[in-house]
């Protein structure tokens, strides 16, 4: 296929469907990001439970999803990796999203993950056409063929919002602190 293009940025602000994705994108990012709220970056990189999440690999991890996810949306498959040809090496690169990693700390984590937000709804805004399909990569979870930029943009705010509470959960872990209630 060939590579979608974007419009220029809008004089308004979008309206309708645009403006209800982009309203329920920022909501579910805010809440992941709100449960890191006062934290130091060893906290941030704790794990609080028996999964090996802590809250700034969730966040790590669903920047990169997102990023990877509006690439897609723009070149197609080229995009993500062939799910079927990774090799331990790469799964093990891969998990290295999930956690704090030496070095890193919570505020370039969250600063990431704005500037990622910011360009996905710089997409979502000037994308000529919501419909347009791209093929999707090879994974034995994709029953589809290939997915719209709408339904991509579904699957980026339901990713967000899963993590979200799984954020939640970590941060209560923690410190009994909770995103709400």
């Amino acid at each position: 296929m060939s590579e979608i293009r974007t419009t220029d940025k809008p004089t308004t602000a979008p309206t309708g469907e645009r403006a209800d994705l982009l309203v329920a994108l920022a909501k579910q990012r805010h809440f992941l990001r709100f449960t890191t709220r006062d934290l130091t970056d060893e906290q941030a990189g704790r794990r609080t439970t028996d999964s090996e999440l802590c809250l700034g690999g969730l966040i790590k991890h669903v920047a990169s999803v997102e990023r990877t996810w509006a690439a897609f949306i723009l070149e197609g498959p080229s995009a993500m990796p062939d799910f079927t040809a990774m090799t331990e090496a790469d799964f093990a690169r891969r998990a290295d999203e999930f956690r704090m990693l030496p070095g890193e700390t919570l505020a370039d984590v969250l600063a990431d993950y704005e500037e990622v937000a910011r360009r996905t709804d710089d997409l979502v805004a000037t994308l000529p056409d919501l419909d347009a399909s791209q093929p999707l990569p090879k994974a034995p979870w994709f029953a589809d063929d290939s997915w719209s930029a709408r339904r991509v943009l579904l699957h980026v705010v339901a990713e967000t919002a899963q993590h979200a509470g799984h954020a939640d959960i970590i941060r209560e872990s923690l410190d009994g602190a909770k995103s709400m209630g």
